[in-house]
């Protein structure tokens, strides 16, 4: 009888590893319908109600809100019953109101300028005044020109400071607005890098901290002129901003859950962020990724059973001032961060896409490969990539050590939309985001029901060596989130 019940008990326990050991080939029936559910579903309907009902959602601002009670709602409505809103807080809330700008002498003629964000309103009336250039921002620098700046509007040259790379030169711009001000400057401004005078909607620095002076950016071929003008003589310039401030606000997360069948403990999420900037509607950044993280919880739920470990999908807010809701979300959770297997993110805009970038772990690659030739190079998305960045919100779990991916498409006219008002629907070539879709969808199954983690956690020494060859380490550590 105890050998009898011995060989029963050991069959118990091999039946479900066996189950689990699944290759690429034997997961393709399910992955399959997968891809079918989404590239016949709606999420470019989907995508339509967020862009063209909600609009631009500026962190914060009443129609982010909006966008994260529709989210919730949608969410809901594909029957995932785990699914709230988490709260985190920003120093400060900020909505874009008017920005005119004029140069006075010596030609009079309008500017084509906008706030930059989270910068403050001017005083009633605007401010005028003549313009000085500044292309050295260093702190004996700006010391030694405190009373030729007083009264003066400053032109940040930009192009120069940021020559030295924008990991050491954000640190001596913010550390230059406090001079600013300090020294009696009336306003800021600072040049737009595209052509045709299209201004990119954008903050200076990292958090969503007022600025302590207004700041506008001018289009390219208007400063151009500021600039041709003052090797002349003087330049005058008039500024009126109406923008509205408030003290810390707090702001939420999207986050929904469907439970795992089989190891509901161990978690893989799929995240993108929710917020945009106001100038278009955010359909590309990061709209296409934000349905896609909606659109893959529904094809799941369609599957009729859950995945064998659970899978969060998560709507950032905040992502760009500085990927703060994703950040905020790390440190929440902290304590069951070692349950997480993968971290999927979309935000690439919604070109044609090409596979994973896999943040510079040569391990993850590895293990990578098997699925990426077995799965997704048939869904053209069996590329991998070591590229390592932190501009987006894979970055603070990859600071954990947690395997991160980050979808990698084809950004070749992503700048022609990014931050500007063309950000808009009828940019989105249908079959290019669902594609991306189904390669997020796929890989997420794939992780969740393989027998093992895709990969381990690394620790902070390797997480260390790697932003060092990405040369990223300055950038973290002077915006508060590394310590080496």
């Amino acid at each position: 009888m105890n050998l009898r019940r011995a060989v029963v008990l050991a069959g118990w326990w091999v039946i479900p590893v066996l189950a689990w050991a699944q290759q690429p080939s034997d997961m393709k029936p399910v992955t399959d319908r997968l891809a079918a559910s989404i590239y016949t579903g709606p999420s470019m309907a989907t995508l339509g109600e967020l862009t063209d009902n909600v609009g631009g959602r500026l962190t914060g601002s009443p129609a982010y809100v909006r966008s994260t009670e529709w989210a919730a709602a949608k969410f809901r409505s594909y029957g995932i019953e785990n699914v709230r809103l988490e709260p985190f807080k920003i120093e400060a809330g900020w909505q874009r109101g008017t920005a005119t700008g004029s140069m006075l002498a010596p030609l009079p003629r309008p500017l084509n300028v906008a706030s930059l964000g989270w910068g403050p309103p001017t005083p009633p009336g605007g401010v005028h005044g003549t313009v000085a250039i500044v292309a050295d921002v260093a702190p004996e620098v700006l010391r030694s020109r405190e009373a030729e700046l007083r009264g003066k509007i400053v032109f940040l040259d930009a192009s120069k400071i940021y020559a030295e790379g924008y990991g050491k030169a954000m640190p001596k711009i913010q550390a230059a607005w406090l001079a600013f001000q300090k020294a009696g400057v009336l306003a800021v401004i600072m040049s737009d890098r595209e052509r045709n005078n299209v201004l990119n909607a954008h903050g200076v620095g990292w958090g969503a901290k007022l600025l302590p002076l207004p700041g506008v950016e001018v289009g390219m071929e208007d400063s151009k002129m500021i600039q041709r003008d003052l090797e002349r003589g003087p330049v005058t310039i008039q500024l009126t901003i109406d923008n509205k401030t408030s003290g810390e606000t707090t702001v939420n997360n999207v986050v929904a859950e469907i439970r795992g069948s089989e190891r509901p403990d161990e978690w893989i999420l799929i995240g993108a962020h929710l917020d945009s900037w106001d100038f278009g509607t955010g359909a590309q950044d990061n709209g296409t990724g934000a349905i896609s993280v909606l659109e893959i919880g529904r094809a799941l739920m369609a599957l009729g059973k859950a995945p064998r470990r659970s899978i969060r999908l998560a709507l950032w807010g905040g992502e760009e001032e500085g990927l703060l809701g994703s950040y905020a979300y790390t440190q929440t959770h902290k304590d069951e961060l070692d349950k997480c297997v993968a971290v999927l993110n979309t935000d690439n805009g919604a070109g044609h896409p090409k596979g994973w970038k896999v943040e510079g772990r040569d391990d993850l690659k590895k293990a990578m490969q098997p699925w990426s030739d077995g799965l997704l190079k048939d869904l053209n998305g069996g590329d991998l990539s070591s590229d390592t960045t932190y501009d987006t919100d894979h970055g603070p779990f990859m600071l954990y050590g947690i395997p991160a991916l980050d979808l990698w498409v084809d950004m070749t006219h992503y700048g022609e939309i990014h931050h500007k008002s063309s950000d808009t629907l009828d940019k989105v070539d249908s079959l290019d985001f669902k594609g991306g879709e189904v390669i997020v969808a796929v890989t997420a199954y794939a992780i969740a029901q393989s027998e093992a983690p895709i990969a381990p956690h690394i620790d902070h020494a390797a997480v260390g060596e790697i932003i060092k060859k990405a040369k990223l380490e300055d950038m973290l550590v002077n915006v508060g989130v590394w310590k080496p």
